[in-house]
């Protein structure tokens, strides 16, 4: 038996086209734009691609994008006041600091980020988005997890009572994909470094979600015939070789559907972002609070 390859290439068009065909009805009824700001600190090769890449999947589907290239030696203080401009810009509806942030003020990412309208956080990290994300109410969620989400319902993969194993308790990808799953009425186990008996429960997994950044961590004889992989992990072995936290040449042929790396999740990611930005924007002329939100506005 050989696994259907979930093509994250696919998904990712389907997904974009979507956001697209939503940006018309938006225009159409409202007049407005979605607007999207980056902010990116620094020289960092890997994350000029990113945003490269994000600006140019804007320009794509009819997202107004903005590009913010702050120095190197730009301080906490500067990049929260560039942030605060833009929580009360009305053209911006989305804001994403690009990740990693220099040495120098990498220690305060928490605070950066928190900075961040949580009707603007189109990354889903602010604790508002994280508390309504796992209390069910409607929220911006973390563009990976949610992409691995619609490429499991977009490929009618029986979640509801399945047996879910999510491989990794990040904030960015392990607990919300946990969520989510739980939201659509899986039964998830979180399994980390301290997890006893790895192998026996990934055996028993219905759909397994790696996400620990370990090359070729998951083998084949930890899957279940016919379970379905979702490989989150992008590791680098050699300069010009990617491998995913799953060993996909031996798990291919035991899965019944999984994710490539490269090829797979990693391609959704900007997906969900264009989709996210759209979900403001909505949230957005739903709520006039938003528009006027400020970190201080109980004080």
């Amino acid at each position: 038996m050989t696994a259907t390859i979930l093509s994250g290439k696919v998904f990712a068009t389907q997904f974009k086209e979507e956001a697209k065909k939503e940006i018309l009805n938006i225009k159409q009824e409202y007049g407005v734009t979605p607007g999207l700001a980056v902010i990116i600190v620094g020289e960092n090769p890997a994350s000029k691609v990113y945003v490269r890449n994000k600006h140019k999947a804007c320009e794509e589907i009819g997202i107004y994008s903005e590009v913010i290239e702050m120095p190197e030696t730009t301080t906490k203080e500067e990049l929260i006041r560039k942030i605060d401009e833009l929580n009360f810009r009305k053209e911006i509806h989305g804001i994403l600091v690009q990740l990693p942030l220099p040495k120098a003020i990498a220690q305060h990412e928490e605070e950066i980020l928190n900075e961040i309208n949580p009707f603007k956080d189109v990354d889903g990290f602010h604790p508002i988005n994280v508390g309504k994300l796992v209390t069910g109410q409607e929220a911006l969620i973390p563009c990976t997890p949610h992409g691995c989400l619609k490429m499991l319902e977009a490929s009618n993969i029986n979640i509801d009572g399945a047996h879910a194993v999510v491989i990794g308790r990040s904030n960015i990808v392990g607990k919300p994909m946990a969520h989510l799953l739980l939201s659509k009425n899986a039964t998830v186990t979180i399994c980390h470094s301290h997890t006893k008996n790895l192998k026996e429960i990934c055996k028993s997994a219905d759909i397994i979600v790696a996400a620990i950044g370990k090359p070729k961590f998951i083998t084949a004889d930890m899957i279940k015939p016919g379970a379905t992989v979702i490989d989150v992990g992008i590791n680098r072995i050699a300069p010009k070789k990617l491998v995913g936290d799953v060993d996909f040449e031996n798990a291919v042929n035991v899965a019944g559907a999984i994710t490539p790396v490269p090829g797979g999740v990693g391609l959704l990611t900007i997906a969900m972002l264009m989709q996210n930005t759209v979900t403001a924007l909505k949230m957005q002329l739903a709520n006039q609070y938003a528009l006027c939100y400020n970190k201080d506005i109980n004080s």
